[in-house]
C-alpha cells in the first residue's frame, strides 16, 4: 500500500509517497538519509497513473525532496494511514528528523492531477492528510472560480499578470478554516525552527490554483477581447510571459481597484525578547495586511516612509491610524503608538505582554484585527507526567486490576521536565510567564503552587494497577493539571500504548471449541480475555464480517475449560437471538446457553435456578428494559451487548438498563466504529466502563473543544484507544487471514404478523395433505413451500395487498442493517432475490432507509438500460446497492465492483446460488467477498438449508433444481420440515 503526501515547494506540486513493504528504496542512496519506507519516483508515477490517469502524471519530473518527520533514533514513525512496517514497534517520537525522499514534481497541470485525486481511496493507495488537505484547497479554487471571486493582479519585479483570489464573508471564512486545518507534514519541507504562517502559506498555494483553474478554463473557451492584458490572462503558457513595463503601470492602476474594495487590517505581531535582553523587553510590532490577500503584508513603518504598499489604496495610511484607534480602546498600551509621530513598535512589560495573549487578542481578532501570537500561546502549559512500574508478583500468577504497583508524578511545563525545586522557584515568583531553559511559557500562577502542594503530598507511593489506569486516562477532578504523559511498564503499559493486542499471546483454540480460529480472531479473544481478567470492559468494533460472534465465543469456551464460575448476558435485537443459538450450537455445543425471552420466560427463583446451569443467557433489549430491576439484581460474571449502537443515546430508558446492570466485567460489540460520534461514544464507553469518560455534561464540554489545536481530540483517543479493538477488511494483516470467499448464514426472526401467516399456511396444508396424492400433493407441497418462503421475506409479499413494508418482517429488519454496514464501509453489494413482484416494492423502500439510489434488474429491463446499470455499477465510485433478479442476473454479468453478495430468499439450489455469487466472485475480483444467505430460525428455511448441508455432504449431484425434490419427502418429514420452532417469533 502507499500512502501519497504532498508539499507546495518552489510554486509546484511535489508529490512523494511511503510504501508499506519498505523496501523501496534504491541501494544508491546513502543509509543515514535516506526515508526508509520512501517509494521511488517511478512506483509513485505508476500508482498516480492507475488511480488518476496517464495525463495528470505525464509530464511530472523526477526529484528528491527533503522533509522532517516525527521520528525515533532509527527510523521515522509510519504516516497514521499506513500500518506500521513489519518488525517496527510503536514508540514515541522523540524529535524531528530530516529525510531524503524521492519526489515527482508537477509544474503543469497540479489542477487536474488534485481534481484526479480528491477522494480517491483504495487497498492499494491512500492520501496523507498533507495531499487531502491539498485536494481540499483545490476543491475551493474552483468554487472561487466558478463563481468568479477573482481578481486579476500584476505581481513580481520582472512583471507578470496573475489571477488572485477575492476572499470576502463566507469564502473568507472558509479560507480561516482551511487555514486552520493545515497539517504539518504539509510544511515538512520547511525549517522546523520557524514555523510558518498557516494563512499565509494556504493562501499561496490557493492563489496559484486559482490561476491554473482560471486560465484553463478561460483557454477552453477564450474571451472575444484579444488584448495584451487579456491575453496575459489566458492559457497556461501565458502564465511565464513578461508584460511590457508601461502595460504592466496601466495594468497596476486597473487591477489595484479590485484590491481598495476593502479597507486594509491591522496586524499586531507580538514578539518576544531576545534571550540576552531583559524579561519585560517585549514588543508588539504593528503592520497592514491586505483584507483581500492575507499574503500580503507591510510593516507600518514601511508605509509611514511611503515605500510599497499601493495595493493597499491611497487612504491606507488614515485607515491604518483609524484601526490603531479602535484597537487602543481595547489593549490600552497601544495609546502609545498613537503619540508617536510614526509609530511601528510598541514596547510591552512582561505583564502587558501577558495581558495580550490571555485577554486582548480574542477580542481584538473578533474586532477585525489580526493577531499573531507565538507558538506557546496555543499549548497547555503546565502538566503531570506520571510514571508506573510493576510491582514483583506476591507468590501468584495472572494479572489483576488489584495488583499494587509503584507510580510517581512529576511536573512539565512547555513539554519540559521540571523538578520540584525549580517548580517552588517558579511558584515564589508569581509570574504569568516565565522563560525555563530559553523559552518562554505561559502559566497559572495559583495553579503553579496547587501543583507543588500536590506532588509533595500525593507525587509517588503505591495504588492499585485500576487506580494507576484511571489516573493516565481520566484524573479525578481534584488532580490540578492534566496528565500529559504516561510511561508504564508491563501489562499497563501495554494498554496505554495500544498495542496490547499485538503483544498477547494469541488464544489457542480452546477446548470445546468446535472451529479454527484465523490469527487475527485468536488475537481478539486474548484481548477480550486480557481485559477482562483486569477487571475492564471492552469495545469490539471490528468491521463487518470478521467474526465477533466467533471471538466471543471462543472466549467463552476458554473460561469454561478454566473453570470461570457464573453466567454471561448476551443483550441482543430481537432479530439476533436466533443467530447468537445457532451460532453457539455451531461453535461452542458444549457451552449452555439458554433463550431468556417471550411471556413464558422464567422469573425470581426460576431464574435463579436456571442461571445455576446457564453458561450464557440471551436475552433482547426489550427485556432488559422491562425486567431491569430484577437483571440488575443478579451479578452477572459479564455482559455483552452486541450491535452496541442500540445504545448510543444516553437518556433513553434502554441504554440506562443496560448500563444498571451489575457485572465483573463488560463488553460492546458493533460492526460502527464508535469514533464517528462523540455524544454515542460516551454512552457506550459509559456501558463498558463506568465512570471513564466522567460525567456526559463535562465530556460533551471537552469533546467540544474543537478549536484547541487537536488537544481534546489527542485526549480522547488517550482515554478510549486502550478499549476500542477495531481491525478493517482493508488491513493487509487482516486480508491475509481471510479467505477469498466467505459463506455465512445469517439468521433471522419471524414478526408476530409472520408467524401468524405462517401457522395458517402450515395448518391449511397439513388439513389437505393427507387427501391428496400424484400430481396434486406435488402441487400443494409446492404451492406452500412458496407461500411459506414469502412469508418468511414479507407479510405484504404473501398478502400481496400494497400494504407498507416497514417494521412488519424480521429478515427485512437484518438486510437493511446489513446493506447500511456495507454502504458505511464504503462497499458495494448485491443483493439477489427470486421474486420480481418482491422486488418491485423492495428497491424503492431500500432506497428510502439507506438513503441512497438502489438498481434494480429483472427479465423486463431493457437491454440498454440493463448496460447502463451495470457500466454505473461497474465504475461508480460511490458505494451502491445492486438488487438483481436471480434468474434475470443469475448468470451472464460481471460485476466484480461488489465485495458484498446477499441471498434475501434461497432457491434451494446450490448450483444456482453459487451462479448468482460469482457474478461478483470471478476473475477481475481483487477483494474479498462475503457471501450472506438470510435465513428465518426454527422455519422451514432453517430445515431445508439444513438437508442440502447434509445432501452436499454426501454428493453435490445428490441435490435438484429448486424445490421439487422436496415433494419427495414423507407427510411425517414434510410435517418436520414446515414445524414452526418457538424461537422463530421476534415478540
Amino acid at each position: 500500500m502507499l500512502v501519497v503526501h504532498a508539499v507546495w515547494a518552489d510554486d509546484a506540486l511535489t508529490l512523494w509517497a511511503e510504501d508499506s513493504t519498505g523496501c523501496a528504496v534504491t541501494a544508491s542512496r546513502a543509509a543515514a538519509a535516506a526515508h526508509p519506507y520512501a517509494a521511488d519516483a517511478e512506483t509513485l508515477r505508476a500508482a498516480l497513473a492507475a488511480a488518476a490517469g496517464e495525463d495528470p502524471v505525464a509530464k511530472a519530473e523526477s526529484g528528491e525532496l527533503e522533509v522532517c518527520l516525527p521520528s525515533t533514533a532509527r527510523h521515522p514513525l509510519p504516516s497514521p494511514a499506513l500500518p506500521p512496517p513489519p518488525g517496527t514497534v510503536a514508540a514515541r517520537p522523540r524529535a524531528l528528523r530530516r529525510w531524503r525522499v524521492d519526489a515527482l514534481v508537477v509544474r503543469a497541470g497540479a489542477c487536474a492531477l488534485l481534481a484526479a485525486l480528491r477522494g480517491t481511496a483504495s487497498a492499494d493507495l491512500a492520501l496523507g492528510a498533507d495531499l487531502a488537505h491539498l485536494t481540499a484547497v483545490h476543491a475551493f479554487a474552483e468554487h472561487l472560480v466558478a463563481h468568479a471571486r477573482l481578481a486579476p493582479l500584476v505581481v513580481g519585479e520582472e512583471p507578470c499578470a496573475r489571477w488572485r483570489p477575492l476572499l470576502t464573508g463566507a469564502d473568507a471564512a472558509h479560507f480561516a478554516d482551511l487555514a486552520a486545518a493545515l497539517p504539518p507534514a504539509a510544511y515538512a519541507h520547511l525549517d522546523p525552527a520557524a514555523p510558518p504562517d498557516a494563512a499565509a502559506l494556504v493562501h499561496a498555494v490557493l492563489a496559484a490554483l486559482v490561476d491554473e483553474t482560471a486560465r484553463t478554463a478561460l483557454a477552453a473557451d477564450p474571451p472575444a477581447d484579444a488584448a495584451p492584458w487579456t491575453a496575459a490572462l489566458v492559457g497556461d503558457e501565458a502564465r511565464a510571459r513578461h508584460l511590457d513595463p508601461a502595460l504592466a503601470d496601466r495594468l497596476r492602476e486597473s487591477f489595484d481597484a479590485a484590491h481598495r474594495t476593502t479597507r486594509p487590517r491591522l496586524l499586531l505581531r507580538l514578539a518576544e525578547p531576545d534571550p540576552e535582553e531583559a524579561e519585560d523587553a517585549w514588543r508588539l510590532e504593528l503592520w497592514v495586511q491586505s483584507a483581500v490577500d492575507p499574503s500580503l503584508r507591510l510593516p507600518l513603518r514601511d508605509l509611514w516612509r511611503g515605500e510599497g504598499g499601493a495595493w493597499l489604496g491611497p487612504d491606507a495610511e488614515t485607515a491604518a491610524l483609524r484601526a490603531l484607534d479602535r484597537a487602543a480602546r481595547v489593549f490600552p498600551p497601544l495609546t502609545r503608538a498613537l503619540e508617536m509621530l510614526a509609530p511601528d513598535t510598541v514596547p510591552l512589560t512582561l505583564r502587558e505582554a501577558h495581558a495580550f495573549v490571555r485577554a486582548a487578542a480574542p477580542r481584538l481578532d473578533a474586532a477585525g484585527v489580526t493577531v499573531l501570537l507565538p507558538a506557546w500561546s496555543e499549548r497547555a502549559a503546565l502538566g503531570l507526567r506520571l510514571t508506573v512500574r510493576d510491582r514483583p508478583p506476591a507468590g501468584r500468577g495472572g494479572v489483576g486490576a488489584d495488583d499494587l504497583v509503584d507510580f510517581s508524578l512529576e511536573a512539565a511545563l512547555g513539554g519540559q521536565r521540571v523538578d520540584l525545586d525549580a517548580l517552588a522557584e517558579l511558584a515564589r515568583l508569581k509570574q504569568p510567564l516565565v522563560r525555563l531553559r530559553g523559552r518562554w511559557t505561559m502559566v497559572d500562577p495559583a495553579a503553579l503552587r496547587q501543583t507543588l502542594e500536590f506532588l509533595r503530598r500525593r507525587g509517588r507511593g503505591r495504588m492499585r494497577r485500576s487506580q494507576a489506569l484511571a489516573l493516565a486516562l481520566s484524573p479525578a477532578p481534584e488532580t490540578p493539571a492534566p496528565i500529559e504523559s504516561a510511561d508504564a511498564d508491563g501489562a499497563l503499559g501495554a494498554l496505554l500504548r495500544g498495542d496490547s493486542e499485538h503483544r498477547l499471546t494469541p488464544l489457542a483454540t480452546p477446548p470445546g471449541f468446535h472451529g479454527e480460529l484465523r490469527p487475527y480472531q485468536r488475537r481478539g479473544a486474548a484481548w477480550l480475555r486480557f481485559l477482562g481478567d483486569l477487571g475492564l470492559g471492552a469495545i469490539l468494533a471490528d468491521d463487518m464480517g470478521l467474526g465477533k460472534t466467533v471471538q466471543l465465543l471462543a472466549l467463552l469456551a476458554d473460561e469454561r475449560a478454566r473453570g470461570t464460575a457464573g453466567p454471561t448476558l448476551m443483550v441482543c435485537p430481537v432479530s439476533l437471538t436466533g443467530n447468537w443459538l445457532r451460532e453457539a450450537a455451531r461453535f461452542t455445543p458444549g457451552l449452555r446457553v439458554r433463550l431468556h425471552h417471550g411471556p413464558d420466560r422464567p422469573h425470581g427463583n426460576d431464574l435463579a435456578r436456571l442461571l445455576g446451569r446457564t453458561d450464557l443467557l440471551v436475552t433482547t433489549y426489550g427485556v432488559v428494559s422491562r425486567d431491569a430491576d430484577e437483571l440488575a439484581a443478579i451479578p452477572w460474571r459479564r455482559v455483552v451487548c452486541d450491535e452496541a449502537q442500540a445504545i448510543k443515546n444516553s437518556g433513553t430508558r434502554q441504554a440506562r438498563a443496560v448500563r444498571g446492570l451489575r457485572a465483573e466485567t463488560r463488553i460492546a460489540l458493533t460492526g460502527t466504529p464508535v469514533e464517528n460520534n462523540l455524544g454515542e461514544l460516551w454512552s457506550i464507553m459509559e456501558f463498558a466502563n463506568p465512570g471513564l469518560l466522567g460525567p456526559a455534561a463535562r465530556f460533551d464540554r471537552a469533546a467540544g473543544a474543537g478549536d484547541d489545536g487537536g488537544r481534546a481530540a489527542a485526549l480522547l483517543r488517550r482515554r478510549t484507544g486502550p478499549f476500542v479493538l477495531r481491525r478493517l477488511k482493508t488491513d493487509r494483516a487482516i486480508i491475509s487471514d481471510l479467505p477469498d470467499k466467505q459463506e455465512m448464514r445469517t439468521w433471522c426472526t419471524l414478526t408476530p404478523e409472520q408467524a401468524s401467516l405462517y401457522r395458517a399456511a402450515v395448518d391449511e396444508m397439513t388439513e389437505r395433505l393427507d387427501d391428496t396424492d400424484g400430481i396434486q400433493r406435488r402441487g400443494l407441497v409446492l404451492a406452500t413451500l412458496s407461500r411459506l418462503k414469502q412469508i418468511c421475506n414479507h407479510p405484504a409479499q404473501f398478502l400481496g395487498d400494497g400494504s407498507p413494508l416497514a417494521g412488519r418482517s424480521g429478515k427485512l429488519e437484518r438486510l437493511e442493517h446489513l446493506l447500511a454496514e456495507a454502504l458505511a464501509a464504503g462497499d458495494k453489494a448485491l443483493c439477489f432475490t427470486q421474486y420480481t413482484a418482491f422486488g418491485d416494492r423492495l428497491a424503492p423502500h431500500l432506497a428510502e432507509v439507506l438513503g441512497r439510489e438502489v438498481l434494480w434488474l429483472h427479465g423486463g429491463t431493457p437491454r440498454p438500460r440493463r448496460e447502463e446499470m451495470m457500466r454505473r455499477f461497474q465504475e461508480s465510485p460511490e458505494p451502491m446497492v445492486f438488487l438483481l433478479s436471480l434468474k434475470a442476473a443469475g448468470t451472464g454479468l460481471n460485476l466484480t465492483a461488489a465485495n458484498h453478495v446477499v441471498h434475501v430468499d434461497r432457491w434451494w439450489n446450490p448450483a444456482v446460488e453459487n451462479q448468482a455469487t460469482d457474478r461478483a466472485f470471478r476473475i477481475g475480483q481483487r477483494r474479498d467477498v462475503q457471501v450472506r444467505k438470510l435465513v428465518c430460525v426454527g422455519t422451514v428455511e432453517e430445515r431445508v438449508d439444513e438437508l442440502i448441508e447434509r445432501k452436499k455432504a454426501l454428493a453435490e449431484s445428490a441435490v435438484g433444481a429448486g424445490e421439487e425434490w422436496l415433494t419427495e419427502l414423507s407427510v411425517a418429514e414434510l410435517r418436520e420440515v414446515v414445524r414452526l420452532a418457538p424461537e422463530a417469533v421476534a415478540g
